[in-house]
């Protein structure tokens, strides 16, 4: 038997019967098209590349890179999936923060 609960509130959703929404986000980088320009053909791209190997070699961190793309998917209560399509973002509730004047 498969095992279900809400990935916000934690809710078992394993009976029978239980609602639940599945929520499946895809994130990954937006590309404009690139222009090619005369520095970009001027650029002498070997040794630039001999540059970062050198650099790598001698023991340089290498530069983190972001994942392309990312895929999420979620199981969601019917509360919790009603309060994510009212606000996606959680923009409403980061804004209800009201900290008191000290």
């Amino acid at each position: 038997m498969m095992h279900f609960s809400c990935d916000v509130c934690g809710k078992d959703m394993t009976q029978d019967g239980a609602e639940r929404y599945v929520l499946k986000m895809e994130a990954f980088a937006a590309t404009d098209p690139a222009e090619l320009t005369e520095e970009d053909l001027e650029a002498d791209h070997v040794e630039e590349m001999a540059r970062l190997l050198n650099d790598l070699e001698e023991g340089e961190e290498p530069p983190q890179l972001l994942p392309t793309c990312k895929k999420m998917r979620f199981d969601l209560c019917p509360n919790c999936f009603r309060k994510f399509v009212n606000d996606p973002l959680g923009r409403e509730s980061a804004s209800k923060f009201d900290f008191s004047p000290n």
